[in-house]
């Protein structure tokens, strides 16, 4: 930032008066203009046992695999956001069924909160930012070609939870699925994995809830890639 959106002077990054961390402060008018993380709203659209995911045709990671999932717009609500994003990238009309997942990125300032969402019916393609949408059962993800890290993580924790039996009054929350992990050779849910996080960088910061209609709520932090 180089100038104030206020009255257009320049701005110097220093640590304003009765604060503790540096911000962009105009040196003419005092307006300190902070800066904070972005909230980007998810999506795991379902339909009978299947999830829809997106192929990307923008950048970054065109090409590649993604369930619904972009930054909040001001004046809605991270549920509206979650909804929006499914209609704009799959053309789908979704419920949201619960929160499943908040992801924190401190290196990039971005927290991910993805939603459970029951497709309402079967008439979805591909919009604008989408080279194609398809269905996929657990097994049939295409884990070589997710987009994000924090896909990836997610759809992991997802498939260990449906091989657990979670939503479909399966065994109790913290109980190993039948494989013991992620259902792809991964650690049990809670469980550090051998590099000391999600199994991909990422790094645990808590169990999961037990509400959420029958699956947990899972909270982390993705870390940079090493």
């Amino acid at each position: 930032m180089n100038y104030c959106s206020h009255c257009g002077a320049k701005v110097a990054f220093r640590i304003p008066a009765g604060d503790n961390l540096p911000r962009f402060v105009c040196e003419t008018c005092e307006m300190v203009h902070y800066q904070n993380p972005r909230i980007v709203a998810g999506c795991i659209p379902e339909w009978q046992n299947q999830i829809l995911l997106c192929r990307r045709a923008i950048e970054p990671k065109y090409g590649l695999w993604t369930f619904p999932a972009g930054f909040m717009e001001n004046g809605e609500t991270i549920e509206q956001a979650a909804i929006r994003e499914t209609l704009e990238e799959a053309e789908a009309d979704v419920e949201l069924t619960s929160l499943y997942a908040v992801f924190s990125i401190p290196h990039i300032s971005q927290v991910y909160m993805i939603f459970r969402g029951r497709i309402r019916n079967p008439d979805f393609k591909a919009g604008h930012e989408s080279l194609e949408v398809q269905l996929f059962r657990p097994e049939e993800i295409p884990w070589e070609t997710l987009a994000f890290r924090v896909i990836h993580e997610t759809l992991e924790r997802y498939v260990q939870d449906r091989q657990s039996g979670f939503g479909r009054g399966g065994q109790q929350d913290g109980a190993p699925s039948r494989d013991g992990g992620f259902g792809r050779g991964g650690q049990q849910d809670g469980a550090p994995s051998r590099d000391g996080g999600f199994g991909r960088g990422g790094q645990q910061d808590g169990a999961p809830s037990r509400a959420n209609g029958g699956f947990p709520v899972h909270t982390g932090k993705i870390l940079p890639a090493t």
